[in-house]
């Protein structure tokens, strides 16, 4: 399994070394780890300083607020229920210190989230994050507030087997990571 990447130019390792696996071990990832992981993303930037980022999360080790949460995935996830670890990610829609609508909170969210992955890297863990979920669902059996939105889900854990993956996922796995090239996604200026 190739996780390497080839890059136009020198990046920090921990970015470097960050994938997105589908295949996860049955190791358990600690609350000492867990802690760390939320500790990071609780010092990510966001406008006005709001914090609109609200995390949910259980481990394997409480089997019923894992099935909660993992029976919010949709079906082409299943294999994210091999992971220790599920959560949610949930943006606070409007300010508290006006009320307003929050427009920057889903980018701040991603921030955090950042923040979450880079520390899990720098744990030995990985982190895959999802789309792929039903987020009316979540909302009901997570109990999220009214002014409150899920993001996104990701599993959290240590790389498993690749050959424990239908042969669909197993190629996707083991193909090469790739990006879209700089000359794509920046423009000096102006749009190109």
């Amino acid at each position: 399994m190739s996780t390497s990447v080839e890059n136009s130019i020198a990046i920090h390792t921990l970015i470097e070394n960050r994938w997105s696996p589908r295949a996860f071990s049955n190791e358990s990832v600690s609350d000492e780890q867990m802690e760390a992981l939320f500790e990071a993303a609780r010092w990510a930037p966001s406008a006005m300083n709001e914090q609109p980022w609200r995390f949910i999360y259980a481990t394997k080790e409480d089997e019923a607020a894992f099935k909660q949460l993992a029976d919010c995935l949709v079906e082409g996830n299943s294999w994210a229920k091999k992971a220790s670890v599920l959560f949610v990610s949930i943006a606070k829609k409007s300010y508290d210190f006006n009320g307003d609508p929050n427009a920057y909170a889903w980018h701040d969210v991603g921030l955090a989230t950042g923040n979450l992955l880079l520390q899990a890297t720098e744990l030995g863990l990985h982190v895959h994050l999802m789309g792929g979920f039903n987020a009316a669902k979540a909302k009901e059996v997570l109990g999220i507030r009214e002014g409150f939105e899920p993001v996104s889900m990701g599993a959290v854990g240590y790389v498993g087997d690749p050959e424990s993956l239908p042969e669909n996922l197993k190629a996707r796995e083991m193909a090469p990571r790739q990006r879209k090239p700089l000359n794509e996604l920046v423009f000096k200026g102006e749009w190109k």
